[in-house]
């Protein structure tokens, strides 16, 4: 049985734009209060122009007012098994905590992260107010 936040990705990465690479992927993010907001990758000419499917999902969903997120569940036509990129795990971070769940296609099964695991040693608001510190005490 598949998962349905799983298969509101898939249903997703169907709107995918990917001329370039041909690897669509669709994302599905649900928030604590259980609405849901999907992305899906928009590749440009110079690929750093590029949207992720979760980027693209976080700020559909950064736009309505909601940032506490409980999972995440990403699908790629080729089911396998894809995850967040590390940009998008850092973005993720800013607004989810570690325990956020990210669920992978591998179309027969789902693999299970947390966002700790995949983005150990998090760049933070409290660690660039750290390092700012430790600076100004280095002066």
């Amino acid at each position: 049985m598949t998962v349905p936040l799983i298969e509101q990705a898939r249903k997703a990465l169907e709107a995918a734009h990917v001329p370039y690479s041909a690897y669509p992927v669709g994302a599905a993010l649900e928030t604590d209060s259980g609405d849901v907001f999907v992305g899906c990758n928009i590749e440009n000419a110079n690929y750093s122009n590029s949207l992720h499917a979760e980027e693209v999902a976080l700020a559909e969903a950064v736009k309505t007012g909601q940032t506490t997120f409980s999972r995440l569940a990403v699908s790629s036509a080729p089911r396998d098994g894809v995850t967040p990129c590390g940009m998008c795990r850092q973005t993720l971070a800013e607004f989810a905590s570690d325990d956020l769940e990210i669920m992978c296609d591998t179309g027969d099964s789902v693999n299970r992260y947390r966002l700790g695991e995949l983005l150990p040693e998090t760049i933070s608001e409290e660690t660039l107010r750290e390092a700012g510190q430790r600076a100004e005490a280095d002066e």
